[in-house]
């Protein structure tokens, strides 16, 4: 007799989760299309604009490590409410200098930086929080039901962002993600079970914090498809950070938009669309093909998508294909994430997530340095063009000799075609 498929209905604990990470994230997507809108109203400058998403992306290179060791050694809870207040409290500090008439972008800066900064210690903790609130056999359903949803969010959220940056202002806009933090804080507040799986202590007591960090990767090191999967990010990265940091100056510069124009919050949204579409079709295409041949397709058609989308100058065939491009590497991204999960221990998850995430994350902001210099010496369509590069660098990877062979020998997951179980 078959198995049941695993089910997430009627679990209280998760939709509570679900739900403050929903919150949280909508408010958070309003932010990033008016925060670049509020730079480049006030700079006019492809580059300062660019320099937000570089901003944006440091603090995880920068104490990621730390990050992970911390959070698997905590409270999870505790630690991600109270990021969620420090977030609003720096996020909300944004409208209320606005309103004083002494809002400044070396504070906008500060905020990014800070709030990116705490969101390295939440995501941490959620990494290893989601397998203790869903279970280990439901953490593929549930990374397609958070994905699905943070989809549909983000097509609405960066919409709405638009239409608000347009009418009361970028820095007022701000205010809702800052009320999103608040309320986020308070489900997670209400959630009771615990965080962290039972009987699932560290595999060192009483280690040092270099003693977590180095099991960490040494764990990730030695997994062969998840090391290959996180070195193949980093090109991806690069070349999305090349795109999310020229955005709002392509909209403006080469689709022939106004700074403020609501149509750039739907340029945003259509990237979410893409990801909703990646994000639903996914489940049934792990169960029928290998962890390769998603991440190899999914580059290439990402690689095509970049180059027309670089070279057109109609706003709505640029949202075509700019959805076309985000599915593309949502379906990269989420392979990635959901293969590494399921294959990692409990009190590993917080250091080989964030490990993960920090080296893979780590290339948006050399990709968005890059098309910051390039659109300002050359042209928006040059700097896109250039940011190309990180998803060569990624097929160059994805074809290599060692990857193939150990995708074929099933190094380092228990499916010999490494297909991921996905219910």
């Amino acid at each position: 007799m078959a198995t049941p498929a695993p089910t997430l209905r009627g679990d209280r604990a998760f939709r509570k989760f679900w739900t403050a990470g929903s919150v949280s994230l909508a408010g958070t997507l309003v932010t990033s299309v008016v925060l670049p809108i509020l730079i480049y109203q006030r700079t006019g400058s492809a580059w300062q604009t660019s320099l937000l998403v570089a901003i944006e992306t440091i603090p995880y290179l920068a104490i990621g490590l730390v990050a992970g060791a911390v959070a698997d050694r905590v409270d999870r809870r505790r630690l991600m409410w109270r990021c969620e207040l420090v977030s609003a409290l720096l996020v909300g500090s944004i409208p209320l200098a606005a309103a004083a008439g002494v809002l400044s972008i070396a504070q906008v800066y500060v905020v990014a930086a800070g709030t990116a900064t705490v969101f390295v210690w939440f995501d941490a903790a959620n990494f290893g929080a989601l397998p203790a609130i869903a279970g280990r056999d439901r953490i593929a359903i549930a990374y397609a039901r958070l994905s699905a949803s943070s989809s549909v969010l983000m097509i609405a959220a960066p919409a709405l962002g638009g239409v608000l940056a347009s009418t009361i202002g970028p820095a007022s806009a701000m205010a809702i993600d800052a009320a999103s933090y608040i309320v986020s804080a308070l489900l997670l507040l209400s959630i009771r079970r615990p965080f962290s799986v039972p009987g699932a202590g560290p595999a060192v007591p009483g280690a040092r914090l270099r003693q977590r960090v180095m099991e960490g990767l040494r764990f990730l090191w030695h997994q062969p498809m998840v090391r290959s999967l996180t070195l193949l990010g980093f090109g991806n990265s690069l070349t999305l950070g090349a795109v999310l940091g020229l955005m709002v100056v392509d909209a403006n510069r080469q689709l022939g938009l106004a700074r403020t124009s609501a149509l750039i919050g739907a340029l945003y949204a259509s990237g979410a669309v893409g990801a909703l579409v990646a994000s639903v079709c996914l489940p049934p295409i792990m169960r029928r093909y290998s962890v390769l041949t998603i991440t190899l397709i999914g580059l290439a058609t990402e690689l095509i998508l970049l180059i027309t989308f670089a070279l057109t100058t109609e706003v709505f065939i640029a949202m075509a294909l700019y959805l076309g491009l985000n599915a593309a590497s949502q379906a990269v991204i989420l392979t990635g994430i959901i293969y590494r999960q399921q294959v990692t221990p409990d009190h590993l998850q917080g250091r080989v997530n964030v490990v993960a995430r920090m080296i893979a994350w780590g290339g948006q902001p050399f990709g968005a340095v890059l098309a910051g210099v390039v659109a300002s010496t050359i042209s928006v369509r040059a700097a896109l063009l250039a940011g190309g590069l990180g998803v060569v660098l990624s097929l160059a990877l994805c074809i290599a000799r060692p990857l193939r062979i150990a995708a074929a020998c099933g190094l380092g997951a228990e499916p010999r075609r490494q297909r991921i179980d996905v219910h």
